[in-house]
C-alpha cells in the first residue's frame, strides 16, 4: 500500500465520517433532540456547526432562502463535500 492510497483512504473515511455527522444532525433536529445537555447532541452539534453555519448563512443571505422555514445547508455542505470538496482534495493528493 503506498502513502498516496493509504492517504486517499484516510480521507475518504473522514469526509464520510462528516457526512454521517451532518445526518445525525439532522435526525436530531427532526427529533426535536438538538440540546446541549446530552453529550452526543453536544458533541455533533459542535463539530457540525463550523461546517453548516457558512452555507446557512448563503442561504439566508439568498432571496429564496429568507422566507424559507426549512434549513436546507445540511443538504447543500453534504453535496458540496461530496461532489466538489473531495474530488478536488483527492486530485491534489494523487498529484503528490
Amino acid at each position: 500500500m503506498t502513502t498516496n492510497y493509504a492517504l486517499v483512504l484516510t480521507l475518504n473515511y473522514f469526509f464520510e465520517i462528516v457526512n454521517w455527522l451532518i445526518l445525525i444532525r439532522v435526525i436530531l433536529s427532526l427529533l426535536r433532540m438538538e440540546n446541549m445537555s446530552n453529550p452526543i447532541s453536544r458533541f455533533v452539534i459542535t463539530v457540525t456547526e463550523p461546517i453548516l453555519d457558512p452555507f446557512r448563512r448563503l442561504q439566508f443571505k439568498s432571496s429564496i432562502g429568507r422566507n424559507m422555514m426549512i434549513d436546507f445547508s445540511p443538504i447543500l455542505a453534504m453535496l458540496v463535500i461530496q461532489y466538489i470538496i473531495r474530488p478536488i482534495i483527492i486530485y491534489i493528493v494523487s498529484l503528490i
